[in-house]
């Protein structure tokens, strides 16, 4: 059932960032051919990269100001005594610090996974079997 809703929540996502891009693709050809009549193909094309470089300019500065305070809250969570997790912490660990990397990773497993319905069945089976095997 979560590995059902993990999958189902890559799958949505996926959706939402193609939806995102087709978007983003619609609105710089809209605005391409808005542009297009009076300043020629080239000003046009040009017109649209400097828009798209500067929505870059400001997702990028919304990230490093996230960021920021991320740093912030590790730099707290750093003068605070270390404790061994164990795997299931040092995995949550790498999640907290690198979410860009863990997302990736993610969407990496998913799309496998939807390649691959029966290696997620037998992982299921080997992590659900309760007998015990000597």
């Amino acid at each position: 059932m979560i590995i059902e809703r993990t999958l189902l929540a890559i799958a949505t996502a996926a959706a939402v960032i193609a939806a995102v891009i087709i978007s983003m693709v619609a609105a710089f050809f809209t605005l391409f051919a808005l542009v297009q009549p009076r300043l020629g193909d080239a000003g046009a094309a040009a017109v649209v990269a400097g828009v798209a470089a500067g929505l870059a300019a400001v997702i990028a500065m919304l990230a490093a100001r996230r960021l920021e305070g991320d740093r912030r809250a590790a730099k707290a969570q750093a003068e605070a005594p270390f404790v061994d997790p164990g795997v299931v912490g040092m995995v949550f660990n790498v999640i907290r610090e690198r979410p860009i990397l863990s997302a990736g990773a993610a969407l990496a497993v998913g799309l496998y996974a939807l390649r691959n319905p029966t290696l997620v069945t037998t992982l299921v089976k080997g992590f659900m079997d309760n007998s015990k095997r000597s």
